[in-house]
Parts: structure tokens; C-alpha cells; sequence
């Protein structure tokens, strides 16, 4: 996925195509030329041995939160962008991430490897709604935070491009396993050059922000044939928590490494709901081109499902974002001939988030059939 600035254009009504709970709205314009787990609060003291339990004195706390950071602003002078704190312990090359009966590796349970077991669209349509005017009280919105992008910031001097794999995960308490960003194998790396966004595959599912959310990751850049030749990209743990992020506000981090950086942006976003979009392209004439975007939450930053070549009829990969309810998510079809292309129309879409339910829509162009399908649920808070 990608991030661009947002375009706004008019918008019309249409009749959506549905289960009668959602709402959709539409535009056209042609562009000429161009799982419960106890939570522990825990101060980490970067350099200075294993983490130890928070006061519960506000005065202590205080102390103790500044002592973490302190060695930022001088490690890091004249960064443009914020360093993300990392936990000590955390590394994986070392296996350091697994040793310590730290509360922070407990409490996520960083020693187990599998994924989520939580799928998305778990309460699209449950059986046990209890209503009140109209509304479900018994399934509601959740804190959730949305990763909108992953940068490569930051890569060795003298390379122009490199060959990265890894993974970037999210654990949060609704199931402490591995809910990925990215997961890139080495036989398979992603080319990508200095600047560029690095593309998401994931979250399987919404991510849970009630308190705080661990973001892992270990990152690496493939020089050779063996794996110990490898240069590591960045290697740790994170987190975000809700107390020191705005609801509906976008902040980038940079996550520095021993051979580079990656910048995250992301957003907490509060009472929100779970979509999963799917994008689904028939009738295919000829080859076309399709850029496929979206906004979240009325936040003015795009998230790129997909930007490619279209030849025959196929599925899009599906796309998990978080939206707050009540608000609108919009999506926006760019179809063109080509690359090169000097008239592309642009298809804009708005659907409106609820509980659960879902609204479809069905794009006709000169190209292709495009069935877009936006599925809602809340989390699956019963595993807590």
C-alpha cells in the first residue's frame, strides 16, 4: 500500500447494492493529461539492565517516562522525524527478544510465532444484536489504531536500491499472536529504493488499541547468498499506547536500525469499526491500468490497495482499515489505458460505517467490471 494527499472532487448520490444497512455515495471525473490478557505497565530505561514495575505515584512515573527518552534528542539531533523507542531485549538476530522474564514479553507472549488466529468480518453479522433506536448496543466500536504507511527512510551510503525482507506485526490484547504488516520471505525479497513506501500486505484483521498495541519487527537486507551475510535493516520491539496519541491524528515515528530506518505512520482511532474491502474486476476487455485508494475517518492521507496492470479478471487482495463509526470511508478507482495515459477517469466512493453489515458497488468502465464489496464489524471482544 501507498499514501498520497487527498484528492476531494464533488459527489453524487447512488443506489447502492446491498444488505439494506449501508449506506454509499458515488463520483465520476475525468482527469485530462495527467484473544484476555492482564496488561502490566512497565518503564524501560534504555542501557540500564531489564525493565522494572511503574509506580503507581504520578511523580515517580514521570521521572521514569522522562528517563526513557532521554537519550534521543541527543542520538539523534537533527532528524526530521521522531525516533520510535524500542525496548532493550527485543532484538531477534541475538534471540535477546526471547530471554528475561520481562512483564512486556509475558504479557504478549512474544515467545510463541504463530498468527492470529482472529479473522476479519468475525462480527458481520451475528445472531445476538440488541437494539436501541436503530442501533446495536450489544456489538460496539472499539479503539483501533490504522497503520497508514511504512517508509524505507533510511538504507546503507552506497546502495541505490536493496532486496528487503521481514516482517512487521502487531500484537495487541485481543490475541497477543502475530497480526502482519508485512511479511516478505528471503527467497521472494521486495526491490525497493530509498524513500519509497514499502507495500502492506496486512493486517489480517482490525488492531486493538485499548491501552497499548506491540509492534514487532525484523527487517533485513538480502547481499548474498547466505542469510548471516545479511545486513539487518531494524530488529525490535515497540509500542504505541493511548495515552500519548491524539484520536484522528496522523504521527510518523522512524524505527532506527543498524543499517537504516523505516518511518511509520499511523493514527489512533477511537469508537471505530472494522472494514474489509474487496475488490473483485470481470468482463475484462483489454488491459487496463487500476489505482486503488482509499481514506479512513475523514483523515486527509490515502492508503493504496493497489496500483498495476490488469489483464484478465481476477480478485484484488482483500484490505482491512479501521474507520470510526458514523464517519465515511472513500474509495477512489483511477482507471486508464495506460501508463502514459493523458485521460484517466476517476470513480470515488463513499460508505458510510456501521456496526455491521455490508454495501457493495458495481463500477462499469469501458475497460471492466469492478465489484467493490465493504464488509463491517465490530472486534471480537469476547476473547477478552
Amino acid at each position: 500500500m501507498a499514501t498520497t494527499s487527498r484528492t476531494k472532487g464533488k459527489k453524487k448520490l447512488a443506489k447502492p447494492i446491498d444488505n439494506g444497512e449501508g449506506e454509499v455515495r458515488r463520483a465520476s471525473v475525468v482527469h485530462d493529461g495527467g484473544k484476555k490478557h492482564a496488561r502490566k505497565n512497565v518503564v524501560l530505561l534504555c542501557g540500564e539492565g531489564p525493565p522494572s514495575e511503574l509506580s503507581d505515584d504520578d511523580e515517580e512515573f514521570a521521572r521514569l517516562e522522562a528517563a526513557t527518552y532521554r537519550d534521543y534528542d541527543c542520538n539523534y539531533p537533527a532528524e526530521d522525524v521522531d525516533p520510535m523507542d524500542i525496548f532493550p531485549y527485543s532484538t531477534h538476530r541475538d534471540g535477546s527478544i526471547y530471554r528475561g522474564e520481562y512483564s512486556w514479553k509475558k504479557d504478549y507472549r512474544v515467545a510463541e510465532r504463530n498468527e492470529t488466529w482472529i479473522e476479519a468480518m468475525m462480527l458481520s453479522d451475528p445472531k445476538d444484536c440488541m437494539f436501541h433506536n436503530g442501533t446495536c448496543w450489544m456489538h460496539l466500536p472499539w479503539p483501533m489504531l490504522q497503520i497508514f504507511s511504512l517508509k524505507l527512510a533510511k538504507i546503507p551510503m552506497d546502495a541505490d536500491s536493496v532486496e528487503l525482507y521481514g516482517y512487521i506485526a502487531t500484537r495487541d490484547v485481543l490475541d497477543p499472536l502475530l497480526n502482519y504488516i508485512v511479511n516478505v520471505s528471503r527467497n521472494d525479497p521486495i526491490i525497493i529504493k530509498q524513500g519509497s513506501l514499502i507495500e502492506m500486505t496486512g493486517p489480517k484483521r482490525g488492531i486493538e488499541l485499548c491501552d497499548t498495541t506491540l509492534i514487532e519487527y525484523d527487517m533485513r537486507i538480502k547481499t548474498g547468498e547466505q542469510e548471516k551475510d545479511d545486513l539487518q535493516l531494524i530488529d525490535g520491539a515497540s509500542i504505541v499506547d493511548d495515552r500519548s496519541t491524539a484520536t484522528k491524528c496522523l504521527f510518523t515515528k522512524r524505527i532506527h536500525g543498524d543499517c537504516g530506518a523505516v518511518d511509520i505512520t499511523v493514527s489512533r482511532l477511537d469508537v471505530a469499526v472494522e472494514a474489509t474491502i474487496e475488490v473483485h474486476i470481470s468482463e475484462v476487455r483489454s488491459t487496463f491500468n487500476l489505482c486503488v485508494g482509499y481514506f479512513t475517518s475523514g483523515l486527509d492521507q490515502e492508503i493504496q490497495l493497489f496500483d498495476g496492470a490488469i489483464g484478465e479478471s481476477r480478485g484484488l487482495r482483500r484490505s482491512v482499515v479501521a474507520t470510526v463509526i458514523d464517519t465515511w470511508m472513500d474509495l477512489k478507482f483511477k482507471v486508464g489505458s495506460g501508463p502514459y495515459s493523458n485521460r484517466d477517469t476517476e470513480h470515488c466512493y463513499s460508505f458510510k460505517a456501521i456496526n455491521h453489515g455490508w454495501t457493495s458497488q458495481l463500477i462499469k468502465t469501458e475497460f471492466a467490471s469492478i465489484l467493490v464489496k465493504v464488509t463491517w464489524s465490530t472486534l471480537s471482544m469476547s476473547n477478552m
